[in-house]
């Protein structure tokens, strides 16, 4: 599908390119790994590496290419694989940690910033592949550079899987102890999901669907700077008018994303499948959602109105986004994570911000409690309940929730982490002093909501 770009929608974008931050932040090309099932584990790696490396060959040249050509900078190049435990043949840890060292090994041949897709699908029960996959899921992303890993442990349809939640759980506390020298980072490639897409371009939760193509390109979207100055020039305008400020600006936003995506589809010859909307923010300064809201009249990000702004954020970017893509998916709305974003590690540095509180924007907004930093002596199965609320969040709403959090190892409330890079820092918050244990240990399955009965 042709697409018409006027000149002043050029020189309005060269100008938000350069002064509000504005970029593509991922392309992403999703590759199914369906047809590499073998009876033997180390062929199942070898035909892994091959594919991803065939199919993927050109995407980050092709990536720069785009960047040249267009004059709008592309953040990330990543790649995203049908889950690792649908993989037919793989059967014990060993299986699974050798193709997380293949994805690895892939994903450095062919240059991608991370490669998603060492997952698992058990909201409703988990098969010996895949407690297998969960078990290696630590080491894997400790002896691992670039693996991301997600979990889906709810819907809307199939209730919580508590078993797979308390898992979890301690698969997080594991990671963080195996990588306590660069403060537990394995966490932050680690993300659990109620309701999780198939078609999400951004990590650590990205994988590739079942219902994709053989191979297919997503893009992530980013522009909380421009959305932010859009804002700041209309200081006193009502909520209607806010709303349509933010719908337009979306609007401009998205449709650099459609762009990028057709023509990276056309030179890849690869089907083009999604744009995400999601708001994606980033420590730098003025590429932070918290400033938008803050930029809405709050005081500080955290405070009393903080879910009722954000709730309207994420329902203008959607609306606007639509407008500007054929096909938008994966998680579109506005990010919270605390450690990318400038202004939500000043409101918890300051106070303003708590995870009580960003629980109830969770729901709202487009994941959920994402790059927390929490006390090293967290224990477990507080992690597990921690999880277990976020996914009733989902599921009772129907709606995509997640969480990434990071047990710091040796740390307590009030001390730092520090990642680099888009994964930015974090201020490690403080957590309720009272258990969960017998909560979370009791098994089974917490049964879906009445809403699941839509047939």
């Amino acid at each position: 599908m042709p697409i018409t770009i006027h000149p002043d929608e050029i020189l309005e974008t060269i100008r938000m390119v350069e002064l509000e931050n504005l970029d593509i932040r991922t392309i992403t090309m999703g590759i199914s790994l369906r047809d590499c099932a073998d009876s033997d584990g180390k062929k199942i790696a070898d035909k892994v590496y091959d594919k991803i490396t065939t199919k993927a060959r050109r995407l980050v040249s092709v990536g720069e290419e785009i960047q040249r050509e267009l004059g709008l900078p592309i953040i990330n190049k990543r790649i995203s694989v049908t889950p690792v435990s649908l993989i037919g043949g793989l059967k014990s840890e060993e299986d699974f940690y050798q193709v997380a060292k293949s994805l690895d090994k892939a994903a450095k041949e062919v240059g991608v910033d991370f490669l998603g897709g060492f997952s698992a699908l058990v909201h409703k029960g988990i098969t010996p592949e895949e407690e297998n996959l969960m078990a290696v899921i630590p080491g894997a992303l400790a002896d691992t550079e670039r693996v991301c890993s997600s979990v889906n442990v709810a819907s809307t349809k199939a209730g919580i899987n508590m078993d797979a939640v308390l898992t979890m759980g301690k698969a997080i506390k594991e990671a963080a102890r195996l990588t306590q020298d660069q403060d537990s980072i394995a966490c932050a490639k680690l993300v659990v999901f109620c309701n999780v897409p198939e078609d999400n371009p951004f990590m650590a939760g990205a994988f590739h669907g079942v219902g994709e193509p053989d191979t297919v390109i997503n893009i992530g979207v980013s522009g909380p700077g421009v959305v932010l100055n859009a804002v700041k020039k209309h200081p006193d305008v009502d909520f209607g008018t806010l709303a349509e400020i933010v719908k337009k600006t979306a609007f401009k936003i998205t449709r650099m994303g459609e762009l990028v995506g057709r023509v990276a589809s056309r030179k890849l010859n690869v089907p083009f499948g999604i744009v995400d909307l999601s708001l994606a923010p980033t420590p730098a300064a003025g590429d932070s959602v918290a400033e938008i809201l803050e930029a809405f009249g709050l005081e500080r990000c955290g405070t009393h109105g903080t879910t009722a702004a954000l709730a309207l954020l994420n329902d203008a970017v959607k609306k606007g986004g639509s407008m500007a893509s054929s096909y938008v998916g994966g998680l579109s709305g506005a990010f919270i994570p605390v450690s990318e974003d400038a202004g939500m590690i000043r409101a918890v540095e300051e106070g303003a911000l708590t995870i009580e509180k960003l629980e109830a924007m969770t729901c709202v907004c487009s994941v959920g409690l994402d790059m927390i930093a929490v006390p090293g002596d967290t224990p477990e199965e507080t992690i597990a309940a921690i999880i277990a609320d976020e996914m009733a969040i989902g599921m009772i709403n129907n709606k995509t929730t997640a969480v990434r959090i990071i047990p710091a190892w040796g740390k307590k409330a009030g001390d730092h982490v520090y990642f680099g890079g888009l994964l930015g820092s974090a201020p490690v918050m403080d957590l309720n002093k009272y258990g969960s244990k017998k909560f979370v240990s009791r098994g089974g399955r917490i049964p879906a909501p009445i809403q699941a009965l839509t047939n």
